[in-house]
């Protein structure tokens, strides 16, 4: 396979910005970033597009100007940035903007889940493209702020004008990703990567805290001690953030001599059989082929519940109920004033 083609500052035109009426539909963690960005960048022509609430407050403590019309919004629109929850996205962007938007529209979105799943309505004559920032909306404006570039996946999925490209590393270049390199990616490589990650990699490592916690506590470790030890003293964090700069395995060299030989002795004797098909079955038919995504789907109205009606605070109630989930909150209860 080859190496994918990373894209700098030097690669992108933001004159091709210049004369188009930028509307982000939405101003949360993502929209505000961008949105801030964008204008820094010496865009003034952008629309925030929300409902009544108080992310359009926080738009207009801003400065911008928001639209709760989403019609009026997307008639606007040359340039549209897609950036509220996956969810609710097919709803409010097949019933409000897709019949408003003109044909030569630019629609950017930040997550290919969508996108990749064919659950939004496209015309031929538009262009597709998704500018999907890898962290999290605060550091996206914090990094800009400091004149630094954040990584960034860039893609053409729809191509209408023949200008796809181009307009998405213009884009890149607004919000700041390219100044440390926009990569090339796809739809469907980003939603691979990020729902294996979410259901498949980061649940097998809840698991392992939990089962690690309990064989522990069994072996008469307190709950104090686990806590820290574990998570609350925050070395996992800087583990991460050591393997961000010098390697996941060469990271490993801050550690002490028995820490090194016994993380890495440890791991080549474990057998990867096992979690590697368990891994796969996720992938492949849970994650591409869609089963997720109907299920997920189906619980939109659901997840605008309150309470325990709501599936997601079920699964937060069941997890706070677990002997780790429990030891956690005496732990933090008695210790409230040092943590």
């Amino acid at each position: 396979m080859s190496s994918p083609k990373i894209y700098y500052d030097s690669d992108a035109d933001l004159g091709l910005l210049k004369d188009k009426r930028i509307v982000f539909l939405g101003f949360g963690n993502q929209g505000s970033a961008q949105a801030q960005n964008l204008r820094d960048s010496g865009f003034s022509n952008i629309l925030i597009a929300n409902r009544v609430d108080h992310y359009a407050d926080y738009a207009r403590a801003k400065g911008f100007t928001v639209e709760h019309d989403f019609g009026k919004a997307a008639e606007q629109a040359d340039v549209l940035f897609i950036l509220i929850p996956d969810q609710v996205q097919p709803r409010v962007f097949n019933t409000y903007f897709a019949p408003k938007l003109k044909d030569d529209v630019c629609i950017v979105v930040a997550s290919g889940y969508n996108v990749f799943f064919k659950l939004l309505n496209f015309k031929p004559t538009q262009d597709v493209v998704m500018v999907a920032p890898r962290m999290i909306g605060s550091s996206v404006r914090s990094l800009y702020e400091k004149g630094r570039g954040f990584p960034c996946f860039t893609s053409v999925e729809y191509e209408g004008t023949g200008n796809a490209m181009s307009l998405a590393l213009a884009v890149s270049k607004g919000i700041g990703a390219t100044k440390a390199g926009a990569i090339s990616s796809s739809a469907r490589e980003e939603t691979a990567m990020d729902l294996f990650a979410e259901q498949a990699l980061w649940p097998n490592i809840i698991l392992l805290f939990k089962e690690a916690f309990e064989v522990l506590k069994e072996a008469g470790c307190s709950d104090e001690a686990l806590c820290y030890e574990m998570w609350m003293s925050k070395e996992p964090a800087e583990i991460f953030e050591r393997a961000a700069e010098d390697g996941f395995i060469l990271q490993l060299k801050h550690h002490s001599s028995v820490s090194q030989y016994g993380q890495l002795n440890g791991a080549d004797k474990l057998d990867g059989s096992a979690i590697r098909a368990h891994f796969k079955d996720i992938l492949y038919n849970q994650v591409l082929n869609g089963k997720f995504c109907k299920e997920f789907s189906a619980m939109e109205d659901a997840l605008e519940k309150e309470g325990l009606e709501n599936p997601l605070q079920q699964l937060y109630a069941k997890n706070e109920a677990s002997i780790m989930g429990q030891a956690e909150k005496r732990v933090r209860a008695r210790l409230a004033n040092i943590i």
